[in-house]
């Protein structure tokens, strides 16, 4: 086949791509959108004209028009900096690229307010469906989303106003079977690190603390108990206070792995208190992390799979768009298990 005239210096456009395959423009429209009704030897003919010229559809033209699906998928995650995260959203993707669909992805930092806009924002864009780890547990903007119809599913965290989709892990009895069992071996008290009862999982796995200490007969000491953001110096900082006081914790509970690491950080670099290892407060963390099984100390974390977790709420929302699902919002609550994974000097 010959390039039309004048292809060489313009983007090619479905008309010189019908010109080229000898097809009417409508022809040459539904090959390359996919449609039926072409016979097969119109198809090649389409297709061969659209490798020779290079063509590719203008995707935003295309959804301008009424009654076109966008093909996308919107989600919003607190941060991208946390590999825990990055795992949810390749859940996800594989979810949505199996289903021929693509992802559009905002980044919340933890502001519900950057979130509400980041949902409008994305609604917008003609999404199909939005998968959200919430960034406070008062998200009245998801829920209205979700009555005017948007198919939403929250991952990780749930929120106060309910009436979605929501994929959890068992942070509760997680928590409370791993910390019952240390509790039961004298490694209390015991220091809880973590984010404010704003955030769901915070809020959950602090509920699993405290039912951990009811089961082992043990009070809470209220000065072991730090809720702050999940940032390095500020937590370091507690982490020191910690290990200052008169009585200091004998062992440490974190309540994700970002709390974990900066934790660690001061308890490795004042290992030097203790004169063994059995003499270093144990430390509990939620979730895992790069490298957690070369840690030289004595470290359990309370692991599960994040990335089933973004599938799983990835094919949901699918469903839901589809309408291959229609039954009440749903909340799925994926297992967890505690491993010991610190290495003796």
């Amino acid at each position: 086949m010959d390039r039309p005239r004048g292809s060489t210096t313009k983007k090619p456009t479905l008309k010189n791509v019908a010109e080229l395959a000898g097809v009417s423009p409508m022809t040459a429209s539904r090959v390359v959108a996919g449609g039926d009704g072409v016979s097969p030897a119109m198809v090649r003919r389409v297709q061969a004209a659209v490798k020779t010229l290079g063509y590719s559809r203008n995707e935003a033209a295309r959804l301008m028009r009424p009654g076109q699906r966008s093909g996308l998928l919107g989600v919003i995650i607190t941060n991208i900096d946390n590999p825990y995260y990055a795992q949810v959203l390749l859940g996800i993707e594989s979810a949505a690229q199996e289903a021929g669909r693509l992802i559009i992805t905002g980044i919340s930092h933890n502001d519900p307010r950057l979130e509400a806009q980041l949902v409008k924002d994305l609604v917008a864009r003609q999404i199909e469906g939005l998968i959200v780890v919430p960034a406070s547990t008062d998200a009245p903007h998801l829920s209205r989303a979700a009555a005017a119809g948007m198919p939403i599913v929250l991952a990780s965290r749930s929120i106060d106003q309910g009436g979605v989709d929501t994929v959890l892990v068992d942070d509760i009895d997680g928590v409370r079977a791993v910390l019952s069992d240390k509790l039961r071996q004298g490694e209390h008290p015991m220091a809880f690190i973590g984010g404010p009862d704003s955030i769901a999982t915070a809020a959950r796995r602090y509920r699993g603390f405290a039912l951990a200490h009811a089961d082992a007969g043990l009070d809470i000491r209220p000065d072991l108990v730090e809720r702050l953001p999940a940032e390095r110096e500020p937590v370091m900082a507690a982490t020191r206070r910690l290990l200052d006081l008169d009585q200091p914790p004998r062992a440490f509970f974190t309540t994700n792995n970002r709390y974990t690491v900066h934790v660690l950080r001061v308890l490795l670099q004042e290992r030097n208190r203790w004169a063994t290892w059995e003499d270093r407060p144990p430390l509990v963390g939620f979730d895992s992390f790069e490298l957690a099984d070369l840690v030289p100390y004595p470290l359990t974390l309370i692991e599960h799979d994040a990335r089933a977790m973004g599938r799983i709420a990835g094919e949901l929302a699918l469903r839901r768009i589809d309408h291959r699902d229609s039954t009440p919002p749903m909340t799925t609550t994926l297992p967890s298990v505690g491993v010991v994974v610190g290495q003796r000097e």
